[in-house]
């Protein structure tokens, strides 16, 4: 394993396009159209179900308790499967992992459109979840590795913040065509907008270079062994343990959100939509704030992630404020904050999972994905034990923020102490 503070070695170069030349400082963003719109796409499909609900659960003839089945059905599949596909991808190339994930995710929602039943709606949902486990830890290590060092921040950011736009965008927009043409018309879309991305992918994402092919070649420890290989390394295990408390204080506390500001504020079911974009637009805030930000620090020789335990303290100001504050105006400021702190968060554990351990690119992100949909389990159940919503957001909300940004900044030191060691 190494360290984030390391130089750039061969293995750190893309291993499935050409390098680009180290003084490389521009981000060439239509380079990476196919898998930005990708993961637009995949941002589009993890929101999309909810606003539907009911009018699926209705076409399908069965319960909305029952319709949502399908939307755990794609979370538990992707948490599961992530890390393994994420080793095939290190594995096999981000080419061949990349395309079948893409043609699944399409064969997946021309299912879902096609439902006429529960049981083929969450099987449709349980593959869609398959295909984007193989896709998405793929994606963020194609970024990672392809991406010039200067400007890595910067593309992990952009690509986390297309995938918020996914909610703000790409959910009303699913609505809004559910509502011309009929639920499964968001469906069929979706599945137009995947096929669509396969040039690009095709185009843009090369097949295994030699360097790659004698990787393949090399003695390689069991698969269980390589899956677990990111909680062997010390820093890794500090960034997963601290994304699993981020994540059940952040999105533990989402799952409660609506219900909070109703309970306050008696919000209608369309401001509560408006609220949504909010969340969406300070996470695309905070994902290019924190790649920018982070890109700076390392053109100024932090390669420490200084901002990692920042993030954590603005979860818990942003939770907080958002239960408790006095008035719409400054729960709503304090939803910002909160949202900000979760994009520039989750841009920076990418960052740092990216450049770790550059042999394990794909089954870290997948690790990353995984333990983020454990500790939402695990929050949104703490926070549903509480009798007042509000109760329950503070203390396992903001109370869990602040022993996950000390987590941060034990991973910040660590890296710090390394590229000490290293000098």
């Amino acid at each position: 394993m190494s360290s984030i503070s390391d130089p750039p070695r061969p293995s750190d170069q893309a291993e499935d396009v050409p390098q680009l030349p180290a003084s490389a400082r521009a981000f060439d963003r239509w380079r990476y159209a196919g898998v930005f719109l990708l993961l637009f796409l995949f941002g589009t499909e993890t929101f999309l179900v909810s606003p539907l609900l009911p009018t699926i659960a209705d076409s399908v003839r069965t319960s909305e308790a029952a319709a949502a089945s399908s939307v755990t059905a794609y979370v538990l599949v992707y948490a599961v499967a992530a890390p393994f596909l994420g080793l095939l991808s290190d594995r096999l190339g981000r080419r061949r992992t990349l395309v079948a994930g893409t043609l699944l995710f399409v064969l997946s929602n021309a299912a879902a459109a096609l439902s006429t039943g529960l049981t083929l709606l969450v099987v449709s949902r349980a593959v869609a979840g398959l295909a984007a486990a193989a896709a998405g830890p793929a994606i963020w290590a194609h970024i990672a590795e392809s991406a010039p060092e200067a400007v890595r921040g910067r593309a992990l950011g952009l690509g986390m913040a297309l995938f918020s736009c996914g909610q703000v965008i790409g959910v009303p927009l699913g609505g809004f065509l559910a509502g011309l043409a009929g639920w499964r018309s968001a469906f069929w879309a979706l599945a137009v907008g995947t096929a669509a991305a396969v040039p690009l992918l095709l185009r843009q994402v090369r097949g295994r270079t030699e360097e790659q092919a004698q990787r393949a070649d090399a003695p390689r420890v069991g698969a269980v062994r390589a899956i677990l290989a990111g909680w062997a390394d010390p820093t890794l295990r500090r960034a997963l343990l601290v994304n699993t408390v981020f994540n059940t204080a952040n999105l533990g506390a989402y799952t409660f959100l609506g219900a909070l500001l109703v309970q306050r504020f008696d919000l209608s079911v369309q401001a509560l939509g408006l609220v949504g974009v909010l969340v969406g637009a300070g996470s695309v805030a905070g994902s290019l704030l924190g790649g920018r930000l982070g890109d700076r620090a390392r053109t100024a020789g932090r390669s420490d992630l200084p901002l990692l335990p920042l993030w954590g303290v603005l979860l818990a100001v942003g939770v907080a404020v958002a239960a408790e504050g006095p008035g719409l105006v400054l729960a709503l400021a304090g939803v910002t904050v909160w949202f900000v702190a979760s994009g520039g968060f989750v841009t920076d554990q990418q960052t740092l999972a990216g450049t770790i351990a550059p042999e394990l690119r794909a089954t870290s992100s997948a690790w990353l994905t995984s333990t983020m949909y454990a500790g939402t389990g695990v929050g949104a159940w703490a926070v549903g034990a509480f009798g007042d919503v509000a109760d329950g957001m503070l203390v396992i909300g903001a109370g869990l923020a602040l022993p996950a940004a000390l987590g941060a900044l034990a991973v910040s030191l660590g890296l710090r102490r390394a590229a000490g060691r290293k000098a």
